[in-house]
C-alpha cells in the first residue's frame, strides 16, 4: 500500500483514479501543528532559560571551612550558580591549601574564576560573574601609591 501511493505520487502508477477522501484523512492523521518561525531578536522577546518566567536572585555564601570535608559544600554552591567566599583563617596553612586546590579544579572544570581578596580569604565564582579590580590595588589607591 505504502509503495502504491509513493508511485502514485511520483506518477509511476498504473492508476489514474485519485482518492481525495483517503489522501485527506491520512493527512490529518499525519500532520502535527507547527508554530510560526518569527525573528525573535527583532521584537525583542528573547529571554535566557535561567531567567524564564521567574527572577533569579545572585547570592555570595561566605564559608569559615573548619574541616577539609567542608570543600565540598563550597563547591556544591558553585554547581548552583552562586559566588562563595572563603575565610581560611580558622584552619592551618596545609589544609587551607588542600581546599585552595579542590576549589582551583572545580572553578576550572565551571569556566568560573577564583581569586585572593585577602591575606587568607579567597573570592570563587561560577561563570557569567564579573570581578573587577583586585585588593591590592584598591588599597594602593587608597593609599595614594
Amino acid at each position: 500500500m505504502a509503495f502504491e501511493k509513493l508511485s502514485h505520487f511520483f506518477g509511476i502508477s498504473d492508476e489514474d483514479e485519485y482518492d481525495e477522501a483517503e489522501y485527506q484523512s491520512e493527512a490529518n492523521d499525519e500532520s502535527t501543528p507547527v508554530a510560526p518561525t518569527t525573528n525573535s531578536t527583532a521584537t525583542g522577546n528573547v529571554v535566557a532559560m535561567n531567567q524564564a518566567g521567574r527572577n533569579v536572585a545572585r547570592k555570595i555564601i561566605i564559608f569559615e571551612p573548619r574541616i577539609y570535608a567542608d570543600a565540598k559544600d563550597i563547591a556544591t554552591n558553585l554547581l548552583n550558580n552562586q559566588a562563595v567566599i572563603v575565610n581560611f583563617t580558622q584552619l592551618d596553612d596545609s589544609q587551607a591549601r588542600r581546599i585552595v586546590d579542590f576549589l582551583t579544579g572545580t572553578v576550572f572544570a565551571l569556566k568560573g574564576e577564583i581569586q585572593r581578596v585577602g591575606d587568607q580569604i579567597f573570592l570563587c565564582t561560577p561563570p557569567k560573574f564579573e570581578i573587577e579590580g583586585t585588593i591590592s590595588e584598591n588599597l594602593k589607591n587608597d593609599q595614594g601609591l
